[in-house]
């Protein structure tokens, strides 16, 4: 059978590649495009979930066909991915088949939709996609402005028709953003919803304050559906607590990891730093309660059996975690989240954080693993931040954050793995011009020489504006440079002695600023060199893509 592909053309279901279909799913739209379209219609969001139902029927489903997916649905400002991640890990360990869909993707857009824990293969990807892709298509209507949906609508739509046909046991549904209004929240019967730490992110689309946040992610709560939220400020839980009220939907708060742990062994987490306790005692709660709804025996033993009361909540269960929920919790493994890669002489340090909140636990969890380090024996160590910011997030305030890492030299670069995506659909943005990234980027680094001249005293002037501007040398400052693309910036800070990422030789003239010149010279002369790539998940992916070329394949 034959099926129209992107601009009308035909491809045949068999030949049809799956870089073909993500070339397709990118003309709808990317997430910056659809975050502004959601801006543009914040007047009426009730009716981006009736056009989302609509979606769901032109592509053959109703939202009574969602209830099979057993769902587990979890929103929040920071951690709802690791929470969802080890939630979907420890029913792994129970045996049962796991689907899992999240976002965004770091390397490859088929991350999202997961089953048993790997992100589908390009050829199931291309199996679903185009039959969906061809339904909607054929329900176009110009005329009645039925149209195709946006890009996240359009793999949210995708991801349940895969959890459907592949008939797996349950769903871990990650909410795209907020909650009430999220297109995730045509889901009417979850099994269990969860809520993890709140912030500030999104203000545009969300809410100002945390409270109208919190009123946005308890937006998801469902009329008896069980609900759990770790310990928050008293504002944003007080909101939670009279939205599950008014919703009546019963929820809890979970007591800390500590409480679980008493009495038995600590519990060892896949994911490093001390914010993932919070959501492995979520994702903890989450699981032994869809265990419990759906008659699993082996959920743990109750510690506490009285109910007891926490800031006018009722406390989740104390229990003793079981052997499937400690290995599912030691096995988890989640991209690009505190994470670590040892390369020779380089070290990389993986978090995508774009939040104030989680940059404080990304600075605290890369110091910490910097405490811990070996030193070596001989020789210098040098610390490299790698940086960029997107969407309405305060740049400045994420860079005052990383100030006291005491960096020696500061990066910035688009989300871009190379100046030009040809050939690679899965980084392609069509929303923004590289002229526009780059000025952001110029931008970065002007906050981050402004801090430190804040740090040094005396000021020394602006940073020249070419791009590989240096911050002008002061004592105990950072030294600055922007790159065009993530490989570029990569090639100078690694200078060859990564052994995993050896690109061809730089461009003639790359390194030729003296900030890059007398850089690269430090840098290959360092015993040890310590880097940092933070402030967008974006950024992580196109770091990870490079240095991990597996996740390519």
């Amino acid at each position: 059978m034959e099926q129209p592909g992107p601009s009308g053309s035909l491809f045949s279901a068999n030949t049809a590649s799956f870089q073909d279909a993500v070339r397709a799913l990118n003309t709808l739209q990317t997430n910056a495009g659809y975050l502004e379209q959601v801006k543009r219609q914040r007047g009426d969001p009730q009716a981006q979930l009736e056009a989302m139902k609509l979606y769901l029927a032109r592509s053959g489903l109703q939202v009574e066909d969602l209830d099979q997916l057993n769902i587990i649905h979890v929103t929040g400002t920071k951690g709802k991915g690791s929470t969802c991640a080890f939630t979907e890990r420890i029913l792994r360990s129970y045996g049962l088949k796991t689907g899992f869909f999240s976002s965004p993707h770091l390397v490859q857009v088929r991350e999202r939709i997961r089953i048993d824990g790997q992100p589908i293969s390009p050829e199931l990807f291309t199996k679903h996609f185009w039959p969906l892709y061809r339904r909607l298509e054929e329900t176009k209507d110009s005329s009645s402005y039925v149209s195709m949906p946006a890009y996240f609508r359009f793999l949210t739509l995708m991801a349940f028709h895969v959890f459907l046909q592949e008939k797996v046991d349950l769903a871990v549904v990650e909410v795209g953003i907020g909650g009430a209004y999220d297109c995730t929240n045509i889901i009417r019967k979850p099994v269990v919803c969860g809520i993890s730490s709140l912030g500030i992110d999104h203000t545009s689309i969300l809410g100002d304050t945390v409270e109208e946040i919190a009123w946005q992610k308890g937006g998801i709560f469902k009329r008896g559906v069980p609900a759990f939220t770790v310990l928050q400020p008293d504002g944003p839980l007080a909101v939670l607590r009279d939205r599950a009220q008014q919703i009546s939907c019963p929820l809890y708060l979970c007591p800390p990891l500590e409480a679980l742990e008493e009495g038995g062994p600590p519990l060892t987490l896949g994911l490093e730093g001390e914010h993932q306790r919070s959501n492995a005692a979520l994702a903890l709660q989450l699981a032994r309660c869809w265990l419990q709804q759906k008659d699993y025996r082996g959920i743990g033993e109750l510690k506490v059996s009285r109910p007891s009361l926490l800031r006018q909540m009722p406390l989740a269960p104390v229990f003793q975690p079981t052997t499937h929920m400690r290995h599912g919790l030691r096995d988890t493994e989640w991209l690009g989240r505190t994470q670590v890669l040892r390369r020779g002489p380089l070290t990389w340090y993986l978090d995508g954080a774009h939040t104030a909140s989680s940059m404080q636990a990304c600075v605290r969890w890369f110091r910490q693993a910097l405490h811990r380090r070996q030193r070596p024996s001989r020789g210098s160590e040098v610390l490299v931040l790698l940086f960029n910011s997107t969407g309405d997030r305060d740049p400045a305030a994420l860079l005052k954050l990383l100030q006291p890492c005491q960096f020696d030299y500061a990066v910035f670069c688009p989300n871009l793995t190379e100046v030009s995506t040809v050939g690679n659909a899965d980084q392609q943005n069509f929303m923004v011009t590289l002229d526009q990234v780059l000025l952001r980027c110029l931008a970065h680094q002007q906050h981050w020489s402004r801090l430190d001249e804040e740090q040094a005293g005396p000021e020394p002037g602006e940073p020249t504006s070419s791009l590989l501007a240096p911050h002008p040398p002061e004592p105990r400052s950072t030294s600055s440079l922007v790159f065009s693309c993530i490989s570029h910036a990569l090639l100078w800070i690694s200078q060859g002695r990564d052994p995993v990422f050896q690109p061809p030789s730089p461009p003639q003239g790359l390194f030729a600023h003296p900030v890059a010149g007398s850089g690269a010279g430090v840098l290959r002369e360092a015993a040890a060199i310590h880097v940092l790539v933070t402030g967008s998940l974006h950024l992580v992916g196109g770091v990870l893509k490079l240095l991990e070329p597996a996740l390519s394949q």
